[in-house]
């Protein structure tokens, strides 16, 4: 007769351990995220607190019509694609160099790395007087050259804003990449050089789809936080000229805590977070399929 062992305390003890973290869970993150979504199907104003209606979906389909709002999410969907493609391509070419550098590497790398590890904010505030017209050293250089550029003008804002972050980001790409890298097996190599493989047949019938899966989780990864971009656009353009910059995230703060309409601003943040979900599961189950079949 087969009988079920009992847990012992000590496997109990692992459970336990677990209890204050999930309380601290729920009440930092489940407790606004519930509060948020109840308050998106309210007319929930800071400045009328005493007159909060329920309005149904109102807050929802308000959106559809809303100009403003796709504006920013068109603003954000250009910011995403430029930035991850640009820093996919640059962090893919610098992994590349660094793991055939033997003298210096780490000191190199260890460079690279560094602005990764500054603040957005303090990015946004340096580049912010930085690419200044008027008193920045880069416009101060480009003119002793002949060249005269305003970095946040309303045709190149947008660009300015994906440059900052391809510089602060890039790094990241690069270390993950470079991981990617570092863990392939040598047999595919080795196999590739036997037969006569040129350098580049080998990058591209032998690295890369071997690299690919490392390559579409750091892509995923790095869209979904490129999407969430705040920092930059508060510190250097609030959403100007006109509303050129203007990002999803900095639109749903000024309708939030600038108009005070936070029932239109939780209803905004929920088609967002609907919107990313939607893409990172279109995305993995595209994969998954393409793999299988």
């Amino acid at each position: 007769m087969i009988t079920a062992e009992l847990p012992s305390e000590r496997s109990l003890l692992r459970y336990w351990l677990l209890v204050p973290l999930a309380v601290v869970l729920l009440i930092v993150l489940a407790y606004p995220f519930g509060y948020s979504f109840f308050i998106s199907f309210h007319n929930y104003e800071l400045t009328s607190l005493d007159d909060i209606r329920f309005v149904g979906l109102s807050n929802y389909t308000e959106l559809l019509h809303d100009d403003s709002y796709w504006n920013s999410i068109s603003n954000t969907l250009i910011f995403v694609v430029g930035a991850v493609s640009i820093e996919t391509f640059l962090g893919l070419g610098l992994a590349l160099l660094i793991q055939k550098l033997g003298v210096f590497r780490n000191f190199i790398l260890a460079v690279l790395l560094t602005p990764m590890f500054i603040t957005p904010i303090a990015v946004g505030l340096m580049f912010r007087f930085l690419l200044n017209s008027q008193m920045g050293v880069i416009p101060l250089y480009l003119s002793a050259l002949g060249i005269e550029v305003d970095w946040f003008s309303s045709e190149l804002a947008l660009l300015s804003i994906i440059l900052i972050d391809v510089w602060q980001w890039t790094p990241f790409m690069l270390l993950l990449i470079l991981a990617g890298l570092e863990s392939l097996p040598n047999a595919p190599f080795e196999a590739a050089k036997v037969d006569g493989a040129t350098a580049w047949f080998t990058f591209i019938n032998v690295t890369l789809p071997l690299l690919r899966p490392v390559m579409v989780v750091a892509i995923i990864i790095r869209g979904v936080d490129a999407s969430k971009v705040f920092e930059y656009v508060y510190a250097i353009t609030r959403g100007g000229p006109g509303d050129r910059t203007e990002m999803i995230l900095f639109h749903v703060y000024k309708e939030g805590f600038r108009f005070f309409r936070m029932g239109n601003a939780a209803a905004m943040s929920f088609i967002l977070v609907t919107i990313l979900l939607c893409a990172v599961f279109s995305i993995i189950y595209f994969l998954k399929f393409k793999r299988d079949y």
